[in-house]
């Protein structure tokens, strides 16, 4: 299996796999404890391995590169001389949210999905603080450890706006660009006053301070959660991303992601900011909405600073628009990517 374009510097944990295998430093017993699919209950994890959610015959190698001091996660799925493809999770979210997404582009791709800083198997920011930049910081740094730009780039959510953000800044490494619900948030929060704005986010680091994580005692009791939080998703689906997304403690579950990423920053892009990194973008850019998101409600979403732009409303879908509707979402997706 040809190894071609890999950055040597990364650090591989191995899981079989027919695409690729990879080795790598031997980790703690905690770290690599953490990084495995069985870390919510060893036979709960092996139990869903067998009856997994997509029809792909491997798990993705798990690697981590660094930015900014933090050791950061990230998983591949596929064989490395194939064109890259890197998919961005939204908030409170993980890479494993990819897998069917990921089953459906291995064929033609090598997939590459990171846990943004503060989610998943990744570290939290030092002293509590999400920014918008920071993520796109450490996509420029993801992409720069695998070094085989320009890539292919889907986001969700915080993802899109990441991933548009990153092909505006680094027009050169992004050759097409899908963002899903990617755009709603920011136009939303331009409207609130500044000060408003420091004292919303001064009184929500507060809170978060003095905030515990719930503590799950079953994952059941955690999958039940993110069926409430989220009413189109399957059984099914929300189960593989409850495996994916708890961390066991002393009396059960919690979410990994770091609580302090609920709180946004009072200085995000502002919208003539974004506009003029939006229109630095060159490639051709797909953007799917879901039409019974939050994002289809208030003010309408400009896409004129896009110079290459389609954008499309999926019925049937809330906000997280690649679980509700896959196969429609896909059809735009293999559509978009000449597929």
């Amino acid at each position: 299996m040809t190894m071609e374009g890999r950055n040597l510097g990364a650090r591989d944990i191995v899981t079989s796999s027919p695409f690729l295998r990879a080795k790598g430093p031997r980790r703690s017993p905690w770290r690599r404890a953490a990084f495995t699919s069985a870390s919510p209950g060893t036979s709960q994890g092996r139990a869903w391995r067998l009856g997994r959610l997509v029809d792909m015959e491997a798990e993705p190698i798990r690697r981590t590169y660094t930015s900014q001091r933090l050791e950061l996660s990230y998983v591949v799925w596929g064989d490395e001389a194939k064109p890259p493809l890197i998919l961005i999770h939204g908030t409170r979210d993980h890479a494993r949210s990819w897998d069917r997404v990921a089953a459906r582009l291995v064929d033609r791709y090598c997939i590459y999905a990171p846990d943004l800083r503060g989610h998943g198997d990744s570290a939290w920011a030092i002293g509590g603080q999400y920014s918008i930049i920071d993520y796109v910081l450490d996509i420029h740094a993801l992409a720069e450890t695998i070094g085989r730009a320009p890539y292919t780039v889907i986001g969700h959510s915080l993802g899109g706006s990441v991933a548009l953000l990153y092909a505006g800044t680094f027009p050169e490494h992004v050759s097409r660009l899908v963002s899903i619900e990617g755009i709603g948030g920011m136009w939303r929060r331009e409207r609130t006053p500044a000060h408003l704005r420091m004292r919303q986010w001064v009184n929500d680091m507060r809170a978060l301070e003095r905030r515990q994580p719930r503590v799950y005692p079953t994952i059941e009791a955690a999958v039940q959660r993110m069926l409430e939080a989220n009413p189109h998703l399957s059984p099914e689906l929300a189960r593989h991303l409850t495996i994916h997304g708890v961390r066991p403690v002393e009396g059960g579950y919690v979410w990994k992601f770091d609580n302090f990423t609920r709180a946004h920053s009072p200085y995000e892009f502002n919208m003539e900011d974004a506009r003029d990194i939006w229109n630095q973008i060159r490639c051709p850019i797909l953007i799917i909405f879901g039409a019974e998101s939050w994002t289809q409600r208030g003010l309408p979403i400009d896409l004129s600073p896009f110079h290459d732009c389609r954008s499309v409303v999926i019925p049937g879908a809330g906000h997280w628009v690649h679980h509700d509707q896959l196969e429609a979402v896909m059809r735009e997706i293999d559509a978009f990517l000449g597929g």
